[in-house]
């Protein structure tokens, strides 16, 4: 069995939620689509954050807004070791946003297949809060950021807060 195999479908799943809304998340509709938006909106994750979550450290760095995309590597370190990365984009498409993510082992060995992403569609833009599918990004202050996520296992679905502190 994977290390952290069942993190898998907790971790950034949201792909096939039921028309479901929680505290900080949403589901899309495809009925409704997209709304407007550019990187602009989310420029503000640009940086290096650090925060804690699974009993680890969690860690993202994202790239400034360029070529109508942000870029984003992330891991998990559980014990001192790296449990799992991630890289994830935020691409500027159809005037609207998607966010898409691929998961590796701690050896780069991929968890999707090779030509497949997770795909977050945009759901809705509020000043300081954008939310994807199953995925919100919240700006509580220049140095604090909250990420909230759907995350389905056999026992339900339910949303997690993983909350994270900008390196300086």
């Amino acid at each position: 069995m994977k290390k952290f195999s069942l993190l898998l479908p907790l971790l950034l799943i949201g792909m096939s939620l039921n028309a479901q809304s929680t505290m900080n998340t949403m589901s899309f509709d495809p009925q409704v689509g997209s709304p407007s938006a550019t990187l602009d909106d989310i420029a503000w994750m640009e940086g290096h954050w650090k925060g804690e979550a699974f009993g680890g450290i969690i860690e993202e760095i994202w790239s400034p807004p360029a070529a109508g995309s942000m870029m984003c590597s992330f891991r998990l370190i559980i014990d001192g070791k790296v449990s799992f990365y991630e890289i994830v984009t935020i691409t500027e498409e159809n005037g609207s946003l998607m966010l898409r993510l691929k998961h590796f082992d701690d050896d780069l060995k991929g968890w999707e297949e090779k030509d497949e992403s997770i795909d977050f569609p945009l759901v809705k833009v509020s000043p300081g809060k954008i939310y994807f599918d199953g995925f919100t990004f919240e700006k509580v202050s220049d140095d604090e950021i909250i990420i909230y996520v759907i995350i389905d296992n056999s026992e339900g679905s339910y949303e997690k807060a993983f909350p994270y502190k900008r390196v300086k």
